[in-house]
């Protein structure tokens, strides 16, 4: 493996080691010349996430390496999530502390500013008090060692952002047959076919599976993703940062988190995904102020922002399709 690091170019090994693709993704390299090899690729790469966490493309390669020689050790059966409350933005005590389980789906409310985006940093880097909120996350009772914390290889927590980026370009059909081939040893025919018709089904641009991925819209990736992190990902942890931008059926797409048994976060300004959820955060001043479960109000409110989401799907999609709207077809 060493030497085909060393020989091939990251073109070459990508399409030989198909998990790399997931490390690369990991640490947010999408930007590498694919025709270098890594070392030289990664030379010429200029990373702010890696200047952020002090690793230089030496690191990287070792990295790799330790990554896909871990084969199969995972740490993808975790069935509980724990928040121990940290401090606010003022060091006042966040007296708090979050349990959540597979099949939740927790929304995380606040204003701009009040530490949404760094909870989820917090989950994702499986903090022990060494993150700007001093909170502790805990995994089935347990904090991560560091050599999973910083591994990568684990796969215990996956993430979607705002902006899709893919590091190879190929084809859907392909991308979904390479991540299959890099998770699982045996899985059903029909799997790469269920993906890609769920991430259809969630966008409101349908694709061809012999699209190539990077011309995908923002929309059509974000959606390709859900449905890999629902049917391929082993993950059993999900954080998504504001879907409701992604162009995409939302409440589908929460629909098929939950009965894929995910733990999910998902970060919102949206009303509809807020109140969707089963739990839910709410932060201020970068402190965790209360977590709320929906009550009979708020499910009714919930019902009638569901009937009005029908209606502006279908608005949405006529348009998209150049349909003359009239009154009575509303």
């Amino acid at each position: 493996m060493e030497r085909d690091l060393d020989s091939l170019s990251l073109k070459e090994f990508l399409s030989k080691y198909p998990a790399a693709v997931d490390f690369l993704i990991s640490y947010k390299l999408t930007g590498l010349d694919l025709d270098l090899k890594l070392i030289d690729a990664l030379e010429r790469y200029e990373s702010e996430t890696l200047n952020e966490m002090g690793l230089n493309a030496f690191d990287i390669y070792d990295l790799l390496l330790s990554f896909l020689s871990s084969g199969s050790s995972r740490l993808d059966t975790i069935k509980e999530i724990e928040i121990v409350g940290g401090r606010d933005k003022d060091g006042r005590p966040e007296n708090i502390d979050l349990k959540c389980y597979l099949g939740d789906i927790i929304s995380i409310v606040g204003p701009t500013g009040s530490g949404k985006s760094q909870l989820l940093a917090d989950i994702e880097c499986a903090a022990k008090g060494d993150t700007p909120t001093g909170r502790h996350i805990l995994f089935d009772g347990q904090e991560l060692i560091d050599e999973y914390r910083f591994s990568n290889g684990n796969n215990i927590v996956a993430q979607l952002t705002q902006n899709m980026n893919f590091v190879i370009d190929v084809s859907v059909k392909d991308f979904l047959t390479m991540h299959i081939g890099s998770r699982m040893e045996t899985a059903r025919s029909s799997l790469m076919e269920e993906c890609f018709e769920t991430a259809n089904a969630l966008s409101g641009e349908p694709f061809d599976i012999e699209t190539k991925v990077t011309r995908l819209s923002g929309g059509q990736a974000r959606a390709l993703m859900i449905a890999d992190a629902a049917f391929i990902s082993p993950s059993p942890i999900l954080l998504i940062d504001e879907i409701e931008n992604a162009g995409i059926d939302r409440i589908k797409a929460l629909d098929l988190l939950t009965k894929e048994n995910k733990i999910v976060f998902l970060a919102t300004h949206d009303p509809l995904l807020a109140l969707s959820a089963s739990k839910r955060i709410v932060l201020n001043n970068g402190a965790i102020a209360s977590m709320m479960i929906p009550n009979d109000d708020e499910k009714e409110i919930l019902s009638m922002l569901k009937a009005q989401d029908i209606i502006n799907t279908k608005l949405k999609n006529d348009l998209r399709k150049g349909i003359k709207l009239y009154v009575g077809n509303v």
